[in-house]
This record gives C-alpha cells, structure tokens and sequence, in this order.
C-alpha cells in the first residue's frame, strides 16, 4: 500500500480528463505547487524514440493561467514555450486542451472507443522543476464509465478500472509511461519472475489472447535470459505491451517499463488456427524488438542521450547500433525462442539483404550519417530518399549480424558477449562507439576498428558471402523482379503508380520521374493498356526497345524504354546476369537492383549460430 504521503499530488500535478470524445479533446490541468517568479513551461516537439521535430504544440489550446481566482496573462516565447509572471511559492494552476487525433503510436488519440496518449503530447514540461515529483490523476466521466486504465506509471490511489493517481520520479519518468484507455482485452503472465501485462484493443472475436500471451512470455524470457543469464534479474519491477489492432497500420514504440505497438487487426492469432500467418510472424518480431529496447536505447543509450533535451533536435551517429542492432536480434531471438524455424529465419535475413542492396542510397551515405540525418531524411522520407539515404534499421542490421558472424568465425567471443559486457561496461547507462571498440578489441583479442571503418563509417559492401559461408549458409545471386530491373518502386491499381525512380536504372534513362502514371505502352506499331507492372512483358514479349506512355501534371508523354536484358536474352533482366558466377564474390559489390537468396548448406554451423 502506498503511504499517504505518496498517494498526495506532487509539486508538479496534472489532471488529465477525456473531456469531449466526439471532438477527440482531452482537457488538462497542470497545478504547480510553488512556481517561480517568472515561470515558464513548454510542450516537447518530438519524443524519445521517434526522430523527427512533431509539434506537438500545434494541438494545444485554450491556455490559460491563474492563481487563486486571478488570471493571469501568459506571454507566448515561441512555438512550444509559454511565460508567467505570478507571486511565487502560491500553487499557479494552468488549464488546456488538446486536439487527441492522431492513431499513431507517437502522440495522442480520443474518440468514443478508445483512449491514448504519451506525455509529450498533453504534458508541459516545468522548467526549473523538471526533477521534482511529479503525479497524474486520470479522471473518469460519465461517458467513460466503462472504460479502463493501462499505464506503466505508479499506481497510486486507482479504482479497479484504474482511474486515479499516478506517480512518476520526474518528468522524464512521467512522459516515458504512456496511458491506453479503453475496453481494452487484458491478459497476464510472468516472465523470470517479473509481471507482464497485455492490453489490446480492436481486436476480433476470432482473436486467440492466449497464444499471444504464451508467445510474448517466450520472447521475454528468452529477452531477460540473453541480458542477465538465467539467474539474472531484469531492470524493471513490471512491464506493459499495449497493442491497438487497427484495419491497417504497424509500428511500436519503445518505452522504460512499456510499449504502444499497432498492427493489423488480421494479424493477431486466430482460434483454431495454429499455422502462424505471415503477419502474426512479423507482429512477433515487433514485439521482440521493442522489449529489446527496453535495454539497448532505453538504458544502454548513446551518450548524447543522457539527459534528453524536448525543445530540439538530440543527434547521435549511433542508430546503427542501437536501432539496427535491435533489429538484428529481434528475429534471432525469435528463433531462439522457438517461435520460428531456420528456414524463416533465413527468408528473414534475404529480405533485409534485399532492401539494403535495392537501395542506391547505400552508395551515398554511410549507415553513421544516415542515424545522424534522421531527423531530415528517415523520418521525412519521399521520391529521392531512396536514392539518397540508407535505413540505419536494415544496414545497421546488417553490420550486426557481420560483426556476430565475424566474431564466431575467430572462436574468441560472440556479438552476444559483446552486448553483455557493454551492458556491464556502462552499467546499463549512456555509451560511445569508444565503448564499443574497447569490448571488441577485449573479447575478440584484436581492434576491429577497421571493420567499423568499412562497414559503419564508409559505403563499402559488406563480405555477406564469406561470413555466411562459414557458417552454412550460401549466398547466391538471383535474377530481380522486373520492378528492380527497370529501377522502379510503384503501386498497382488499375495502373501503374511511380513511387520512386532509382539512380541509374533503366526507368531513369527513359525520363521517367515519381509521381508519373504508367498507362500503357507501343511496342511494334501496337499501343497496350497495362494496369500492372507485369503487362509490360506480357505485351512486349521478346522487344527490348517500347514507347512508355504516362501521364505527368494532365499531359500524355511518350517515352524511349529500353527493357534490360535476361542472361538467356529474354527482355527484363540486367544482362550482366550471365557474367556472374552461381555463388555471390565475397563483396557485395552490386548495382542496386539487385536480388539474392540464401540456401543453408550445413545444418550443424547455421545451428551453432542461431542457438
């Protein structure tokens, strides 16, 4: 039981009432107990684990300040930041709303089925007080009656459904416990000891709760295991996954003790289904590389991080690490975990290969300057992006897994060593790339600042083929769909939609640009109508020269196409094909339209590794 001094409202106090559903307002009021003579407070314009400036003050409003029964005027400093002369040490009392419409995992969201939102989007953050105490206190209405309270924050003094009192540390504690609220489904279980809970809302009737929970231990417990071993202790006292099953939608996003995930209502497991769908596969990775987090970027975090400042951006070069690494392991401890067979495990990695080779961008920056560019360039991405950047995720994936490959080949150390005695190193706090090297040199016997060189810092390709061969799996190069052959990225309805024109492909050649329509095509006198990309081999058989027609800001266009050549010399195909040999050269080195498959050649080496 809480003391009664603990179930108190803090110096910093919030009430935060779901006020008005169909207008999607929550109604905040924010009591500080002693406020400075001149007090200023702002709302944050990103949140921690989304890197891209948001706004979030664009959906306050209705500000107003007073202490007692005197208003006061407040004096607007910029775009997110606000000041109040007032007497000071008497409680000022500050009450908004805010606009609560936006579904996504990084904001908030308000109507009359469902609640949500982060900190950083309905709490103003106190300058000068940001370390005190700070409390929430959830109010139910009459129109959420029936609704409950999920949070990882501190519970208080709550009713059953949870309403009530919420205690966080500081501020920081305070935004980094998101709040789901709803009729939401709840499910429990206990993984090496620590409580776990599971909250989802939107799901169908066909979903099968109980195998999402059986699961989710699994991957906990195999998360907990990799960090502290089997008598370890995690570094939370209890954890939250809330889970909003929506039509169409996926992401996560990582929290200290949580994580708000979104997925597509179909891919939950069904009842009577024991088969796991592709996309219940692919939730199961969702959810492991949040909980990874929950140790690589929420504790073990760069340097840079260390104390995180909300009014701008907070840059670091090591995304690659800590959100490309996370990547790496989400699907390997899904193996590991027995939820996936090697043969998944493998078509897992080909796709990630796959993304990175059909991305020229990976030619123009290196996976270091793409995590310090991700406030420009990943998180506003359009037409050029892949032309210009390369995912920290997919690339950042990628040097991990040939760092874990390269350490296994040498027989010294592993990358799961590695991440331990970082964890060790730092003691589960802020690190730098100088962290990194030092383990390595230390478990590896050598420096691997050359590798860290090439594979961070530099455009050079990765030596996949022999790090894979060494450990049972062969690389081979495989003819690419006709999309990547023509340098395309395109949606298909009723025609063809140019999304992207990649850097040097055929497409480009021919003055194609994103934002075309691709209606149709001459070839030998005849003109065709196509509404996929597959009609045009369809209709030009073994012609290698068309006219594209395309429509480009109300005009029709006729442009030269030059369809690549097939090895066999069948249109659509890169003809350098037919110089390579059946198995991939130990370097990458390849135009970006290219494909490869993975086929695993000794059982007993891919076992060693994936154990």
């Amino acid at each position: 039981m809480p003391s009664p001094r603990a179930a108190q409202p803090a110096d910093v106090h919030y009430r935060v009432e779901p006020s008005n559903l169909h207008a999607h307002l929550f109604t905040v009021s924010l009591t500080i107990a002693r406020p400075a003579a001149v007090q200023e407070v702002s709302l944050p314009v990103w949140i921690p684990g989304s890197y891209l400036v948001r706004e979030f003050s664009k959906n306050l409003q209705e500000l107003a300040a007073r202490q007692g029964k005197r208003a006061l005027p407040l004096t607007q400093l910029d775009k997110h930041c606000w000041q109040i002369a007032c007497t000071p040490g008497k409680p000022l009392e500050l009450t908004y709303t805010v606009c609560a419409y936006d579904s996504s995992v990084r904001t908030a969201w308000l109507d009359a089925t469902r609640g949500f939102f982060n900190g950083t989007s309905l709490c103003l953050q106190v300058h000068g007080q940001e370390k005190l105490r700070h409390t929430l206190d959830m109010v139910r209405t009459s129109a959420t009656a029936q609704w409950s309270v999920a949070t990882g924050l501190q519970a208080l003094a709550t009713d059953k459904q949870g309403f009530g009192l919420y205690g966080a540390a500081d501020y920081d504690e305070l935004v980094d416990c998101p709040v789901e609220l709803g009729p939401f489904w709840v499910g429990r279980f206990k993984a090496c000891g620590v409580p776990h809970q599971f909250v989802v809302a939107g799901a169908a009737p066909s979903f099968d709760g109980k195998r999402l929970l059986a699961d989710t231990q699994k991957i906990c417990e195999t998360a907990i295991r990799f960090w502290h071993g089997a008598e370890g202790k995690a570094p939370f006292k209890s954890y939250l996954f809330m889970l909003n099953a929506v039509a169409d939608g996926y992401g996560g996003l990582e929290h200290r003790n949580s994580t708000a995930l979104i997925c597509g209502r179909r891919d939950l497991p069904r009842q009577g289904e024991p088969r796991a769908s592709e996309g219940y596969t692919t939730l199961l990775g969702l959810i492991s590389h949040e909980y990874f987090h929950t140790w690589n970027v929420k504790r073990l975090r760069p340097a840079e991080f260390a104390t995180y400042d909300y009014t701008r951006e907070n840059y670091t070069e090591l995304l690659w690490f800590f959100e490309g690494f996370t990547s790496y392991y989400d699907d390997l401890l899904l193996r590991r975990a027995g939820l996936i067979d090697d043969a998944t495990y493998l078509k897992l990695i080909t796709k990630t290969i796959n993304q990175v080779l059909q991305t020229p961008g990976r030619t123009v920056q290196t996976v270091a300057q793409a995590s310090f560019d991700a406030w420009v360039k990943y998180y506003r991405q359009d037409e050029n992006t892949p032309n210009a950047t390369v995912s920290y995720y997919t690339k950042g994936s990628l040097v991990a897994l040939c760092l874990d490959l390269a350490l296994r080949r040498e027989g010294k150390t592993t990358l799961d060593a590695v991440m331990r005695a970082l964890w060790a190193r730092t003691a589960g706090g802020p690190m730098t790339e100088t962290d990194l090297r030092t383990v390595l040199a230390q478990l590896a016997g050598r420096s691997f600042d050359s590798e860290l060189a090439q594979w961070v810092h530099s455009t050079s390709e990765f030596p996949l083929a022999d790090l894979l061969a060494a450990h049972g799996v062969t690389l081979k190069a495989e003819a690419p769909q006709l999309a990547q052959r023509l340098g395309l990225r395109v949606a298909e309805n009723h025609s063809v939609q140019i999304k992207a024109v990649l850097r040097g492909g055929a497409a480009e050649k021919a003055g194609m640009a994103a934002g075309d329509e691709w209606l149709g095509l001459e070839v030998q006198g005849q003109g065709w109508r196509i509404s996929k990309l597959d009609d045009v081999t369809f209709y030009a058989g073994t012609e290698t020269a068309l006219t594209a027609i395309v429509a480009r800001d109300g005009r029709l266009l006729r442009l030269t196409l030059a369809l690549p050549l097939t090895a066999g010399g069948k249109a659509g195909a890169t003809a350098t094909a037919k110089a390579r040999s059946k198995t991939a050269p130990a370097q990458l080195a390849r135009p970006a339209a290219d494909t490869i498959s993975l086929t695993p050649t000794d059982p007993a080496a891919l076992g060693r590794w994936l154990a």
